[in-house]
């Protein structure tokens, strides 16, 4: 299905939620990129005919969105906000959004049956929401959105609390209803995430679009700034000397007490390819790595600049 907008704002008083965005999305997974209050929740609730246009239109194939019920019952959305009735077991809410959409009783159970079954949450489907954990309650709402095969799926935060496991699992879903050809949009702060599910992303940043296109090309204009890297291994000061020798290694902290090491690289893509290989070569234990530079709020920082 293809999404088409042309000048879209919405505005909420004095507060702009989304502001001339123009853009076009066709069937596979695009990934919805900003800092929280960007104005991704707002663009997704526009695009699932929630909020009404204050300026410019937004088509799905052709037809306007608002207001147009049609259109709609090909749509499934996964909120970021969790709204249940608690008293509900997992396989009642599904089967109870089922019979909202039309379905009658028995097609409603079987399809509820089929799409608890693709999250992985059969074992919990007779369990009242209420004991749910933060996880399982992202499942069965996800298990709502897909469960009438809906050709258009709309998935804001979807990995939020979810286990490695089920991360993991919803990444493969997620990439293999774009294969099958549905269009997929997915909103997300957390850029690695995203980079897992598709190459296609708009960036999204005071309700304006930054930037669009394939990720590498954008990740290129983030990697032209020093990525800061922390490493805690066992053997620092081999680590520290051996990073040094390179030219895309800026500057190297040691911090022996913590047997932490932490660099700037302008070439990351090297960086993290190399790190391995050294770490084999010198027989290097490492224990944790992270970039507080990947953070997409980073990210955005950089390019606003």
């Amino acid at each position: 299905m293809k999404i088409l907008a042309k000048n879209l704002s919405k505005w909420y008083g004095p507060i702009v939620g989304v502001n001339n965005l123009e853009f076009t999305i066709t069937s596979g997974v695009t990934g919805f990129l900003g800092p929280n209050g960007a104005g991704k929740t707002t663009l997704l609730r526009l695009l699932t005919g929630q909020l009404k246009p204050s300026k410019g239109s937004l088509f799905i194939n052709g037809q306007k969105i608002w207001n147009n019920h049609v259109i709609l019952e090909e749509v499934g959305y996964c909120t970021e906000l969790d709204n249940f009735w608690d008293y509900l077991t997992g396989f009642e809410f599904v089967s109870a959004m089922l019979r909202l959409h039309g379905f009658p009783l028995s097609e409603a159970k079987k399809k509820a049956r089929e799409a608890v079954e693709t999250m992985n949450m059969q074992e919990f489907q007779n369990k009242r929401i209420g004991s749910y954990s933060k996880g399982m309650r992202q499942r069965i709402k996800m298990a709502q959105a897909i469960a009438h095969d809906p050709q258009l799926l709309f998935l804001d935060e979807p990995l939020n609390g979810m286990d490695p496991l089920g991360r993991r699992s919803t990444i493969d879903l997620i990439k293999q209803f774009g294969e099958q050809g549905k269009t997929v949009i997915v909103s997300s702060h957390v850029l690695h995430e995203v980079e897992e599910m598709t190459d296609t992303i708009l960036l999204i940043n005071h309700g304006r679009l930054l930037a669009e296109g394939n990720i590498y090309e954008i990740r290129e204009l983030i990697d032209t700034h020093p990525l800061q890297v922390t490493i805690i291994c066992d053997k620092v000061n081999i680590l520290t000397s051996q990073l040094l020798e390179f030219e895309d290694v800026k500057s190297v902290q040691l911090n022996r007490e913590e047997n932490q090491i932490t660099i700037e690289t302008i070439s990351p893509e090297k960086f993290h390819q190399r790190l391995p290989q050294l770490a084999l070569e010198n027989n290097i234990k490492i224990q944790s790595l992270w970039s507080p530079d990947e953070n997409l709020e980073a990210v955005f920082d950089y390019l606003v600049r």
